[in-house]
């Protein structure tokens, strides 16, 4: 289950824009935070070619897959290159069920309880509320009223340290982080001290 993945520390890294050539010092740096899911959108450089160098780098108590996607093909490709999570800005239930059908775990984008109902009628393992900085915490509270209690929310889009421990009293499930943790062209030792601010900000919360 997803939950396996998160539940020691609730934040995906998103790596747009990354290339095969950084990918290996970044996902390290990473793992050495504690991350365990690592995304990497198809709109960055020869995605699935990063996609298979971490899957092959990192063990297996990390999950690696690809961000932006957007049709059956595109899962198709993920899935031949190792990816184990496909995570969507929207939500096709054809393309939920493509990702439900090639084994893989399922995070659509949402922004309405319309859209969250569909995406888990299709099978969705994760709904990625998005742009999370748009709906917010209260948003996501009022979202989380009427969803199963299982359900898994996952914000995505501007979330800062700051910012964590208000989507967390609204019912965040986990975070999805992108350019507060990297930006293209980005050193893995800027990398590494993004990812403490982050998990040192989830810590103290943690700790209340």
């Amino acid at each position: 289950m997803l939950h396996a993945f998160l539940d020691s520390l609730p934040l995906i890294a998103i790596l747009r824009g990354i290339t095969p050539e950084e990918i290996l010092p970044v996902g390290r740096v990473l793992s050495e935070a504690g991350f365990r899911v690592i995304e990497v959108p198809l709109n960055s450089p020869r995605a699935c070619e990063s996609i298979r160098r971490l899957r092959d780098d990192l063990d297996e108590q990390h999950l690696v897959g690809a961000g932006t996607v957007l049709s059956e093909q595109q899962v198709r490709e993920v899935a031949a290159a190792g990816g184990q999570i496909v995570v969507m800005p929207h939500s096709d239930p054809v393309v939920i069920r493509a990702v439900k059908s090639a084994g893989l775990y399922c995070a659509p984008g949402v922004m309405t309880p319309t859209e969250g109902f569909a995406a888990l009628a299709a099978g969705a393992d994760a709904l990625k509320l998005f742009p999370g900085e748009m709906i917010g915490p209260a948003g996501l509270k009022a979202m989380r009223a009427v969803f199963p209690r299982e359900t898994v929310f996952i914000p995505v889009g501007g979330i800062t340290p700051d910012t964590l421990e208000q989507f967390v009293a609204a019912g965040a499930s986990g975070f999805g982080l992108g350019t507060g943790l990297y930006r293209p062209g980005v050193a893995a030792a800027d990398v590494a001290r993004n990812a403490r601010a982050f998990t040192d900000a989830w810590e103290r919360i943690r700790a209340r």
